[in-house]
């Protein structure tokens, strides 16, 4: 499938609908400055990363669809991690090619968003699910598949990415009370908009084209199977993605297989994303204070600074939770998502460190090389 159909030659007002606009212009100069050259800049050189393809990336840009590789540049920074690598909704700087429809990435701009997570397994890395995101709509399923501290986590990611989180509860012709359930779940997202939609009746799902005004771009996260793949084919007008039921207990598979960017009609763009088994936190702590804000304030009157909540003498969210005034389930959620953010801070730092050194190894051979040489 095409994803983005702009024609060869369209005018330059084509680069804002791809989402372009002034926060990203301010890099161009600089960057070419940088390369000692001069006069106008030509947006022709950018472009935005829609999809991955194999090691490579499909970008979109003036001139159309074009198959991009990573400069040497490039490819040296992304060894030391998947979050180096240009990611869906990243602008790039090119060495475009256009009547071969290839090019090379030359930078990434600045992201003025992004969502990351820790990459699944074992490994201290991060992931970025998508870049340069207005809108993270979180998909979950009316089901037994609805789980709140599941929510909290893409909740936290995005908060602390800069996006702005709305939760998106399909399967709403299921439940007689949607609304309460809908209500009730709103009540503990930190602010964020909750809207129950039905795929089936098409109850809600106009609420959600509000969000694509200004040519905004939206990426869907959820599990496998809560009907994201649909949302996308409503949103596009045609059946992009292709899509399996979901049974009324929740089971599913999901079908897409990788992230990708779509322009949609009448304004807007939208990311889909596979479904994901782990939600790991990366860079979070921000975004979890700022979930969790009426813990945070109430954790401040403890008795005791370093209160770990878990049984002190004076403990105000002890006490407010015997009370009655807490959910038992949102606290536990609140210290776990803490803990967990405070130890990937130290692993980060700890990666930080040990690559920093892996650098000095490497530029001290490289010195030694070169002044080898020069002996000779």
């Amino acid at each position: 499938m095409t994803v983005i159909r702009e024609p060869t030659g369209a005018s330059k007002e084509s680069l804002a609908r791809l989402g372009w606009n002034v926060y990203f212009q301010q890099f161009l100069r600089p960057e070419r400055e940088e390369r000692g050259e001069t006069g106008e800049i030509d947006e022709r050189e950018v472009g935005r990363v829609i999809a991955p393809h194999g090691g490579l990336f499909k970008v979109a840009t003036e001139a159309g669809e074009l198959l991009a590789s990573l400069s040497g540049k490039l490819r040296l920074a992304a060894d030391g991690g998947e979050g180096q690598r240009p990611a869906v909704g990243d602008w790039v700087i090119l060495d475009a090619r256009p009547n071969e429809g290839t090019a090379t990435i030359r930078a990434i701009l600045p992201r003025r968003t992004k969502l990351s997570r820790k990459s699944a397994g074992r490994a201290t890395a991060e992931q970025v699910l998508a870049a340069n995101v207005d809108v993270a709509f979180l998909v979950s399923a009316m089901t037994r598949d609805l789980r709140p501290r599941r929510l909290e986590r893409y909740l936290a990611i995005a908060r602390e990415g800069g996006v702005n989180p709305v939760v998106v509860l399909t399967k709403s012709d299921l439940h007689e009370d949607a609304e309460a359930i809908r209500e009730s779940l709103e009540a503990v997202t930190g602010g964020a908009k909750v809207h129950a939609v039905s795929n089936v009746t098409g109850a809600g799902l106009e609420e959600l084209d509000a969000y694509f005004e200004g040519d905004a771009t939206i990426v869907l996260l959820g599990s496998s199977g809560v009907g994201k793949s649909t949302l996308i084919n409503r949103f596009l007008e045609q059946e992009a993605q292709a899509t399996r039921d979901i049974r009324v207990d929740g089971k599913g598979r999901h079908t897409t297989t990788h992230r990708e960017l779509f322009l949609r009609p009448g304004g807007g763009l939208v990311i889909d994303t596979p479904g994901m088994r782990e939600i790991g936190l990366w860079d979070a702590g921000d975004g979890v204070g700022d979930l969790f804000a009426d813990l945070e304030e109430l954790a401040a009157r403890c008795r005791f600074r370093d209160c770990s909540h878990s049984g002190e003498p004076g403990c105000a969210l002890e006490e407010a939770r015997r009370a009655g005034l807490l959910d038992a389930g949102r606290v536990e959620s609140f210290q776990k998502l803490r803990r967990e953010a405070a130890f990937m801070e130290q692993q980060r730092d700890q990666r930080a460190r040990a690559e920093a050194k892996r650098f000095e190894k490497q530029l001290s051979r490289a010195q030694n090389a070169m002044k080898k040489q020069r002996r000779r």
